[in-house]
């Protein structure tokens, strides 16, 4: 029987580990193949964004009043919002809850971080479901006078408080001294009291209003006499460089001397345009037993609902762009809640 011999020549073995490095190779190459795409899209993206901002310089003033606040490249119906963390750009969602059942009647969301411009559309969305014996009750941020002047021609009931409800109510007495604690062990020993500085009771106004006499006997010159200072009228005083710089009572008289050169005063003469103080009459409200109640059974009746769907839900991001899709995500979230208060309430048997 033949037998045939294996033929070998001309054939070279190759190292085992040779297609491992081939292989290591292409692999490094894609992977920086891929860093530099990314790093060109990068580099795109920032020179559009200088380019943007050249031609925008108004849009860098973050929130500040009076800036833009609708301005981002890739979603333009956002807006710049001031919060706890700094300034974010997104959306605020608003629900409208009735009180007997904590079902959310209406749901919005808006690209904006003023909650003042909020009520007024609120107002006209849940106007099928309000008759005459229903109240509207809000929080401060919806505080505002266009917004109470429109509420009394529509006549609507309303209860919005304002920031400084609670400094008015005997119930919150104290309360600031909670807010300087820093932690669980904050330091419980008196603090130095600041002396207090000159008020404008110790100020001399001249007969003819015409100028006033400081503590340390200088003369303060009048920069106003028909101002309005929160509602009121009132006529302002300033001194002189010369004069308080080189004061020797600079601490008594001013809060902050290493930085304020001059003491400045006011004296009020009274309410402005009380006919049309619409602010005033939702204090007395507001400051009323019926008004206090009335703040209490919101936190009862909107603030569970938004824990439920923080904090339970874990619903507290919105995850789509342009207002239109962001509004309705907003709306699914709180068609979650309903349907699971629904499903409690027995609806669903």
């Amino acid at each position: 029987m033949a037998r045939f011999k294996p033929i070998h020549k001309g054939l070279k073995l190759l190292p085992v580990d040779f297609d491992r490095k081939i292989l290591a190779g292409s692999f490094e190459y894609a992977l920086c193949q891929r860093d530099a795409r990314k790093l060109a899209r990068l580099q795109k993206e920032a020179s559009q964004l200088r380019d943007w901002l050249h031609h925008h310089p108004e849009d860098r003033q973050g929130s500040k009043k009076g800036s833009v606040r609708l301005s981002n490249r890739t979603d333009n119906e956002s807006a710049k919002m001031a919060t706890g963390k700094g300034v974010v750009q997104g959306y605020t969602g608003v629900a409208t809850v009735d009180e007997r059942n904590q079902i959310i009647v209406d749901a919005q969301a808006h690209g904006t971080g003023s909650e003042q411009e909020l009520l007024l559309p609120v107002i006209d969305a849940t106007a099928a479901y309000r008759t005459t014996d229903t109240i509207i009750t809000a929080d401060a941020g919806y505080h505002s006078h266009a917004n109470l002047k429109e509420l009394e021609a529509r006549q609507i009931n309303a209860y919005i408080p304002d920031n400084g409800y609670r400094k008015r109510d005997d119930k919150y007495a104290g309360q600031d001294k909670h807010t300087i604690k820093p932690d669980p062990l904050w330091n419980k020993k008196a603090a130095i009291q600041k002396p207090a500085c000159f008020k404008p009771s110790d100020f001399q106004l001249a007969a003819d209003h015409s100028h006033c006499i400081c503590p340390a006997g200088k003369r303060l010159y009048s920069n106003g006499s028909n101002c309005t200072n929160n509602g009121y009228v009132a006529m302002k005083f300033s001194g002189a460089k010369q004069d308080c710089v080189p004061c020797q009572r600079r601490q008594e008289c001013l809060r902050k001397p290493e930085t304020t050169p001059t003491r400045q005063v006011s004296f009020f003469q009274g309410k402005r345009d009380e006919r049309e103080n619409h602010i005033d009459r939702m204090k007395v409200k507001i400051d009323s037993a019926i008004g206090r109640q009335m703040i209490t059974r919101r936190f009862a009746t909107v603030e569970p609902v938004f824990g439920n769907l923080r904090g339970n839900k874990r619903l507290h991001r919105f995850t789509l762009r342009g207002k239109s899709k962001v509004d309705g995500q907003w709306k699914l979230y709180c068609l979650m809640h309903n349907i699971e208060k629904l499903t409690h309430h027995g609806y669903a048997q």
